[in-house]
């Protein structure tokens, strides 16, 4: 009898060479002045071949506005929404959007959902957490029934729809990727039975093939292959340059150490539970405990194998050597932080790894 590990190892010989497929997160900044600039690092990307970016979206600009002013400055890379919350847009609007986007872009667009978090989501748009699971799941179904040009009636737990609406449009991709932002156990085997992929955040690399077990277990139960759902994590990186000192190396760890910091203190409970999960509960109380000191103490506590566990620190050699690692590991889609600096600086950098990743 085969296994779903067995099962999902030998999809994983078949499946597209990770260094296709390595994407960039380049959320909208908090001032004016930076977006052209952020607009100019997604056009040097395209230009290099990388093959996504994906914005992200909390109660600052709004997402697929910022998508469209990418699909217009680029030529061939995928634009990807990473996430758009399932609360404050119902998924019609979502699907009408993408679908428009995908349109407009020639079929560029993909989709991330996830539910965001309860402080966002009640003291931002003002809607009741509620049900993030089912609502996910809900979600999903009506957007590809949308995409699909199909008659929408939907008889669910959370949304009763029985006009019989159709997107007035014909989609250009009935199967636009949808990726789903999953940590905890059930909505990670949600997703391996209902999405093209997830997108996890800091989920440590020691737990990659337990990562792709669950999804796999997903898949299977709902009659779909094993691999049917891509690992795509969010993935914390500093590209340094050769001969980088040890100065350099310390202070790139306190950088990538201070968002990992903020999300296990103070991002709800998610990813504190997650690592706790993975088996990371020490590091994470150290994190906590440092918070009651202050931020820079948080960013002391997040302990080396933490670090090495969820981030990429190190020259364009070390970068790739590391994905490639992590590749063998599971990972199918990694989507790096888009450089700091001027737009020469992140080209320099996105040039580098470029080329370590081709030899």
């Amino acid at each position: 009898m085969t296994t779903t590990s067995e099962t999902g190892n030998e999809a994983g010989h078949n499946r597209p060479d990770y260094r296709s497929r390595i994407g960039l997160v380049a959320d909208s900044p908090n001032f004016p002045a930076a977006w052209d600039q952020v607009v100019e690092k997604v056009r040097v990307a395209d230009e290099l071949g990388y093959d996504s970016v994906w914005l992200g979206e909390s109660w600052g600009y709004e997402l697929f506005t910022s998508m469209a002013d990418l699909v217009r400055a680029t030529k061939r890379i995928k634009i990807g929404a990473g996430i758009a919350n399932i609360y404050s847009r119902t998924p019609a609007v979502i699907a009408s959007t993408v679908a428009t986007l995908d349109e407009r872009s020639g079929g560029r667009i993909l989709l991330g959902l996830g539910p965001s978090g309860a402080q966002v989501i009640e003291h931002w748009h003002g809607v009741s957490f509620e049900k993030p699971l089912q609502r996910t799941r809900e979600y999903v179904k009506i957007i590809r029934t949308i995409l699909h040009g199909e008659k929408l009636v939907h008889k669910g737990e959370i949304f009763q729809l029985e006009r019989g609406f159709k997107l007035r449009f014909k989609a250009t991709r009935p199967d636009l990727p949808i990726y789903i932002a999953a940590m905890g156990p059930k909505n990670v085997f949600q997703t391996g039975e209902i999405a093209d992929g997830v997108l996890p955040v800091y989920w440590p690399a020691t737990r990659w093939g337990s990562l792709r077990e669950q999804l796999d277990a997903g898949s299977l139960s709902a009659d779909r292959p094993a691999h049917s759902a891509a690992i795509a994590p969010y993935i914390t990186s500093v590209i340094l340059p050769d001969g980088a000192s040890e100065a350099e190396y310390q202070a790139a760890s306190f950088k990538a150490a201070s968002p990992l910091a903020y999300y296990i203190g103070k991002m709800g409970v998610y990813y504190a539970q997650m690592l706790s999960r993975n088996g990371f509960e020490e590091d994470v109380l150290a994190v906590q405990e440092g918070w009651q000191q202050g931020m820079k103490s948080a960013v002391e506590a997040v302990s080396p194998r933490l670090l090495e566990a969820t981030t990429i620190i190190g020259t364009a050699r070390e970068c790739a050597d590391k994905l490639a690692s992590w590749a063998a590991m599971g990972v199918d889609e990694p989507l790096l932080s888009m450089p700091d600096g001027s737009v020469d600086d992140a080209a320099a950098q996105l040039s580098a790894l470029k080329d370590a990743l081709a030899v």
